[in-house]
């Protein structure tokens, strides 16, 4: 219960608790805390073994995401998650932890943690294909350290960008204003409960639907997009609110918008909703994200450019936004012989846009060659997985037939058949490659709303290699949502009445509570 439910382990001391525990059990005497802490602490280590289990077992690689947070006992955590396709090709998530943070968050020391986590679960830091953070500076210097030292792809949240997107498309002084004066407005209904019951009247008056108006937080652009959608919705029975004198004083009556501001709100509802739209789908974590990336940019420059907007400040939205959107996205909507390419080649394995459209044909001709070496790269290491240790062969043992000798003068001058059968065989295999890429690019591409993740499943048997590519690619997240999360957990865990829990426990219940699935497991 202290797991699922996020409660505190002084609970099992409260008053309350004890008398309920009492009176469903009058005999039964309540463990003490120090109990549930060494029964928690053992969970912890039995499911830190599952996951470590788990991440070492897997055979394709694991991308990584990273977010720093800050309790309201102004503690601050590392929060660390792990993601890669199971062998049925499934997504899965795991948290590895919510590190507590005792220095300073440079980039040399970001960088450290990181590794010091990675190298807890014994994950080989090959085994790392990508990490996804914020755009934090400190972050990204530490991504780049990592990418230097271990090769690792640096992905910027696709989230956190769109974010600065909004955020510079919207500092036009007309917008601002507008929604300033929208929350202005919000807040009045928030904080008067008469007001809130003239609105619901209202409400049933003109057969709109009873819903509430939604305040924004400034670290949520999409929160501002539902608050100017909602009050939209509701500006007739806001608006006959508002001219009601018992809720609305003389000195207020400028809380209701001016014609020009709800026209500009309309305009900019329907600016926002693609942005919206694309901020939820990235969010997800039972799909994959990384590969909808330049697809997605694409159509959010054709939606904001292709729209006719009459204000002067939407259409200086619809330019800042665009200017935006191509100068931030620019590395993963073109190809590049200086930088990975992570995210393109990620979309190149997604059967849904294996086309890859929003490419010029030389960069798309680029994108295929490099596929179809890294595929040559990958079908040599299957074949030393698969033959390795097969190499020597019982003919080595003694009293083991075996042909003639080869001289030293044979050895000089080679066997012109076994030149031949080498080359042979390295032909063989590069053709099997080459077959295997034309093909696939060779193919249409599958409906949007289709699952990347089963296609594969059903087709790994045509595609061998390309799918351990695939499987290794379309794990990495779009996002560093599922980092962030953890920080959901964490703030339900670190509450004011709990703010003296140790940062340790904190990172144990954490990892309890998100890994759960790892606890059921070995419960059972």
């Amino acid at each position: 219960m202290i797991i699922t439910d996020m409660r505190p382990l002084s609970m099992v001391e409260d008053e309350g608790f004890n008398r309920m525990i009492c009176t469903f059990n009058p005999g039964y005497t309540l463990p003490s805390r120090t109990h549930f802490t060494k029964l928690m602490e053992r969970k912890y280590e039995e499911t830190f073994k599952e996951v470590r289990t788990v991440t070492n077992t897997n055979h394709s690689k694991l991308a990584l995401t990273a977010d720093i947070w800050t309790s309201v006992a102004n503690e601050a955590y590392l929060g660390i998650t792990c993601h890669y396709i199971t062998d049925d090709w499934d997504m899965q998530s795991i948290c590895l932890t919510t590190m507590p943070l005792q220095d300073r968050h440079t980039a040399s020391n970001i960088a450290e943690w990181l590794e010091e986590v990675v190298a807890r679960f014994e994950i080989p830091a090959s085994k790392i294909i990508a990490i996804v953070h914020d755009n934090g500076a400190n972050v990204v210097a530490a991504a780049n350290i990592l990418v230097e030292k271990h090769g690792w792809s640096s992905v910027r949240c696709t989230g956190h960008t769109l974010q600065l997107v909004i955020n510079a498309a919207l500092k036009h002084p007309s917008i601002e204003k507008a929604i300033g004066a929208t929350r202005c407005l919000v807040q009045h209904f928030k904080k008067s409960e008469l007001a809130c019951t003239k609105l619901k009247d209202k409400q049933q008056q003109m057969a709109t639907p009873e819903h509430s108006l939604v305040q924004d937080v400034s670290t949520r652009w999409n929160s501002t997009f539902y608050m100017i959608s909602r009050l939209l919705e509701q500006r007739w029975p806001v608006t006959a609110t508002l001219s009601d004198s018992s809720i609305t004083s003389r000195g207020k009556r400028y809380l209701d918008l001016k014609p020009e501001q709800w026209s500009l709100l309309g305009e900019l509802s329907t600016a926002l909703k693609p942005f919206e739209c694309a901020t939820v789908f990235m969010s997800g974590q039972k799909y994959t994200t990384i590969s909808a990336i330049p697809p997605l940019v694409k159509g959010l420059l054709k939606s904001t450019q292709s729209a006719a907007f009459e204000s002067a400040p939407l259409r200086a939205f619809q330019l800042t936004a665009t200017q935006h959107l191509q100068e931030r996205w620019r590395e993963e909507t073109s190809f590049s012989d200086t930088t990975p390419n992570t995210v393109i080649l990620a979309t190149a394995l997604d059967p849904r846009f294996r086309r890859l459209k929003f490419l010029s044909p030389e960069e798309v001709l680029h994108v295929q060659t490099k596929v179809q070496t890294m595929a040559l790269a990958e079908k040599r290491e299957m074949d030393v997985q698969q033959h390795g240790s097969c190499s020597s062969t019982s003919t080595d043992t003694p009293g083991a037939e075996s042909g003639p000798r080869a001289t030293l003068l044979d050895s000089l001058l080679g066997s012109d058949g076994e030149d031949e059968d080498r080359a042979s065989e390295g032909d063989d295999v590069q053709n099997q490659v080459r077959n295997e890429v034309l093909t696939y690019f060779g193919e249409r591409n599958i409906a949007k709303e289709q699952n990347a993740l089963q296609w594969w499943k059903a087709n790994r048997d045509r595609y061998p290699i390309l799918a351990r590519l695939a499987k290794s690619y379309l794990c990495i997240p779009g996002t560093s949502t599922p980092s962030e999360r953890l920080f959901s957990a964490a703030g339900n865990i670190v509450s004011k009445k709990r703010a003296s829990l140790s940062q340790e426990h904190v990172d144990m219940l954490t990892f309890l509570h998100c890994n759960a699935k790892f606890l059921k497991k070995g419960s059972e």
